[in-house]
C-alpha cells in the first residue's frame, strides 16, 4: 500500500504542470530609432508602419506592434509614418504636415521607403494599416505624434474637426471586432483624446498597453539585446502581461523556458 502511494506520488510529480514558470507576456514589437543630434540620419525606418512590417513582426513572435500616426496638411488624411519629415522617403524632403496625401508634386502618396529592411515598401493611411492588422489578427498600439498638434490642436475649427475624424472615425468603425490602444507623448493631444474618446464611449481603446522595461538606447547599428535581460527577466518577474520591445526575435527567443 505505501509503496503504491509512493509511485502515485512520483507519477504526478512527473506529470503535473510546471506551475513555477510564470504566464508569458504579449510581445509588442517596436522600431528601434536612434537617439541624440540628428537621429532621422541614422534611422533605418524599421517601424511596422506597413503590412510587410507587420508581418515580419509577426513572425518574429510579436502579437501586436507600436506604430506612428501623421497627420498632412490641415490634418486631411491620416498616414503611418514616424518621421518628422519625409526622410526616408522617395521624392523631395517635406515635413508631412506641410504636405498633402495625394495632391500637388510633393505629395506623401505613393512615395517609397529607400533605406533599411522595408525598402521598398510604401506609406499607408491609418484605415489601411489598421485593415493589415487585422487580416493579420495583431493588437495594434498607436502612438499619434507630436507633429500631429498642428491639426488636432489648431485654432480653426473645421481643420481640428477634420483632424480628429480621421484619427477616431477609422478607430470608431474597428474597435468592436479588432483590439487598438491610442495614446500620445504630447500632452496636449492627450487630453484632447481623452475628451474625445470618453464622450464617444470608446474609453477602452486608452488601456491595454505594454509596459517598455528596456535600458538601452537604440542606435544604428543595435547595441546588444543582452544589455536588457536584467530588465526583461524583472519585467517577468513582476508579472509583465504585455512587454513592448525593440528586440522582438531575441526577447521571444529569450522567453523561451522562462515562461508558459
Amino acid at each position: 500500500m505505501a509503496a503504491s502511494l509512493v509511485a502515485l506520488a512520483l507519477a504526478s510529480l512527473l506529470t503535473a504542470p510546471s506551475s513555477a514558470l510564470p504566464a508569458c507576456p504579449l510581445i509588442f514589437g517596436h522600431g528601434g530609432y536612434p537617439t541624440g543630434a540628428n537621429a532621422w540620419e541614422r534611422d533605418q525606418v524599421r517601424q511596422p508602419n506597413n503590412p510587410t512590417a507587420i508581418r515580419r513582426y509577426q513572425s518574429w513572435g510579436a502579437s501586436g506592434v507600436e506604430a506612428d500616426l501623421q497627420l498632412t496638411k490641415d490634418g486631411t488624411k491620416a498616414v503611418m509614418w514616424h518621421n518628422t519629415s519625409t526622410w526616408g522617403l522617395t521624392g523631395t524632403k517635406k515635413n508631412i504636415t506641410d504636405i498633402w496625401w495625394a495632391a500637388g508634386d510633393t505629395a506623401l502618396k505613393g512615395r517609397t521607403i529607400n533605406r533599411g529592411i522595408f525598402e521598398g515598401e510604401t506609406v499607408y493611411t491609418f484605415r489601411e494599416w489598421l485593415t493589415a492588422m487585422k487580416s493579420a489578427g495583431m493588437i495594434g498600439l498607436v502612438e499619434i505624434k507630436p507633429e500631429a498638434r498642428q491639426s488636432l490642436l489648431s485654432s480653426n475649427a473645421t481643420i481640428k474637426s477634420r483632424a480628429w475624424a480621421e484619427v477616431l472615425d477609422p478607430v470608431k468603425e474597428r474597435y468592436q471586432s479588432q483590439e487598438i490602444i491610442l495614446y500620445s507623448h504630447n500632452s496636449e493631444i492627450a487630453a484632447e483624446l481623452r475628451s474625445r474618446v470618453s464622450a464617444a464611449g470608446m474609453t477602452k481603446v486608452l488601456s491595454g498597453g505594454p509596459i517598455w522595461p528596456e535600458v538601452t538606447k537604440w542606435e544604428e547599428p543595435p547595441p546588444s539585446w543582452t544589455l536588457n535581460e536584467s530588465a526583461w527577466q524583472g519585467a517577468l518577474d513582476r508579472g509583465a502581461k504585455r512587454v513592448a520591445t525593440d528586440y522582438t526575435p531575441q526577447f521571444n527567443a529569450w522567453l523561451k523556458g522562462k515562461c508558459q
